[in-house]
């Protein structure tokens, strides 16, 4: 009788879901959302995930899948409002994919990333959300830390690289190691070195950034072959400006110091 119910309210509570899902996907599809077509490859994907969730609610892979269209379709959310709804469903996705599989390091991976999601919409509590990110991404990082290209230690460099210090799990020691472990599992993603390299600015390294500038440049012609075709697009869409900066920033030279002031 005890599993009889928790099946019957599982399978509302999908019902709710699923229903929520539609009405986001209509409300999603206004041109100010999907003006671009990055935008429409991402609701494209989100309605194909929802599909095959719906078509395979007990599937945990179907389940985190969902949960990654969630947040990959919620980077284009016109309002905060739009944001928290897909993280919500993404977050409930994953939560199902583990309820499932609770060694699904892909499930663990895309519920810290929607929780990062719905931190954004958030003033109170976000502190609260933060914790709970680290966790799911040590989490998924002890189960697999190759996933996604080094996925859990990117997000755990770039969590502690922009979390408060005093109030928060901020940590510049945790951040590095993090980072650095990125591009030793993953060289070849640019994420992983562009976003050391502006760990690297951000603390003032400049002779540590320039040598990842300088192994950076040196794969990009590979990942240019690696990571083609639309599901990548939104990436480039996104690196190739931040490698143009970094090198324009690191290129610049250091600001002198201005002259004392005359008593």
């Amino acid at each position: 009788m005890a599993l009889a119910t928790a099946i019957s309210r599982a399978t509302i509570l999908l019902a709710g879901c699923l229903g929520i899902c539609a009405g986001l996907s209509e409300a999603l599809a206004a041109p100010a959302a999907v003006g671009t077509g990055l935008a429409a490859y991402a609701m494209k994907s989100f309605q194909n995930a929802q599909a095959r969730y719906q078509q395979a609610p007990g599937e945990a892979a179907a389940a985190w899948q969902f949960g990654r269209a969630c947040f990959d379709l919620a980077e284009f959310a016109t309002n905060n409002t739009q944001r928290a709804s897909l993280a919500n469903l993404g977050i409930a996705a994953c939560q199902r994919a583990m309820a499932r599989e609770s060694n699904s390091a892909p499930a663990h991976y895309y519920l810290g990333l929607n929780l990062g999601q719905l931190a954004r919409t958030v003033a109170l509590g976000a502190l609260k959300l933060v914790d709970q990110m680290e966790r799911e991404f040590i989490r998924a990082h002890d189960l697999d830390e190759r996933f996604d290209c080094a996925g859990p230690d990117r997000s755990l460099g770039l969590l502690y690289l922009d979390a408060p210090t005093i109030v928060s799990i901020g940590s510049r020691t945790r951040a590095r190691e993090h980072l650095k472990r990125a591009v030793e599992l993953a060289p070849q993603y640019p994420e992983n070195r562009l976003s050391l390299i502006e760990a690297y600015l951000k603390w003032g390294e400049r002779t540590s950034a320039n040598r990842e500038l300088q192994g950076l440049e040196a794969a990009w012609p590979a990942a240019r072959t690696n990571f083609v075709g639309e599901a990548w697009a939104a990436s480039w869409a996104d690196w190739d400006p931040r490698l143009k900066k970094l090198k324009k920033k690191i290129e610049e030279p250091p600001k002198a110091l201005g002259a004392p002031r005359e008593k």
